[in-house]
């Protein structure tokens, strides 16, 4: 499954040549311009990695940090002109893993995102759901004391609704990262393999805590129970 990176810069020349090296390098990159829709836009799209420019319209790159130093923790990389050292002990200190100073070298960055990446959180090796246990490391599950039997293919689409818990994941990108399409389609398999999960895990299938669809044809994992606002199967 590839990793995911969010650029939130305004410079469109800047953000287009950074999309362009690091889709060739096998992220997938989404961009945004302006600090204020940032923020809704990791919530959906769920990075990876953020590059984060500090001069930006609306919020800057610093409050943003700090907003995001809150909740989940995104690995960042501060990507500004300002060569102030106070600048970077802001950024540092509000959780910024990286600080690169404008102008940069390419491969230089690329290989800074590289290893904020692999100090990053690894992939999720274990889930709770209430009396669920998940063990993503030997492919196993239980109910209480009991085995449940998961296909690989359940194991895979849990494993990538988990590690983008409380985010919007929508039905195309399932296909693509959990199946393999190379195309959007029209086969129901991700419901399919949505309503098997939910008989599995779910103390009632139809009254679904954990895996809930949302508005905008998708899904979202909620570890807590607690249905989100957007859920249209509460």
């Amino acid at each position: 499954m590839k990793q995911r990176i969010l650029i939130v810069e305004d410079d469109a020349g800047l953000a287009r040549v950074l999309t362009d090296n690091l889709t060739f390098e096998g992220f997938q990159v989404q961009t945004i311009a302006d600090g204020r829709l940032a923020i809704a836009a990791a919530k959906s799209f769920a990075p990876n990695l953020v590059i984060l420019d500090v001069m930006l319209p609306g919020r800057n790159g610093f409050e943003l940090c700090r907003a995001w130093r809150e909740g989940p923790r995104i690995p960042t990389i501060l990507l500004t002109a300002r060569a102030d050292r106070k600048d970077k002990l802001t950024g540092l200190q509000l959780g910024a893993d990286d600080y690169v100073t404008k102008p940069f070298d390419l491969e230089e960055l690329i290989a800074r995102v590289h290893a904020v990446l692999r100090r990053a959180r690894p992939l999720l090796q274990r889930l709770t759901l209430g009396p669920v246990m998940i063990d993503f490391s030997n492919l196993r599950a239980w109910k209480g004391s009991t085995a449940l039997d998961l296909s690989y293919r359940e194991f895979a689409l849990l494993r990538y609704l988990a590690e983008r818990s409380d985010a919007v994941v929508h039905r195309d990108e399932l296909l693509h990262e959990v199946w393999g399409y190379a195309a959007a389609s029209h086969t129901r398999a991700v419901d399919h393999a949505i309503a098997r999960l939910r008989r599995k895990l779910e103390p009632d299938p139809h009254r679904p805590q954990f895996i809930h669809t949302v508005h905008g044809d998708g899904y979202t994992l909620v570890a807590t129970g607690s249905a989100p606002a957007d859920a249209v199967d509460q």
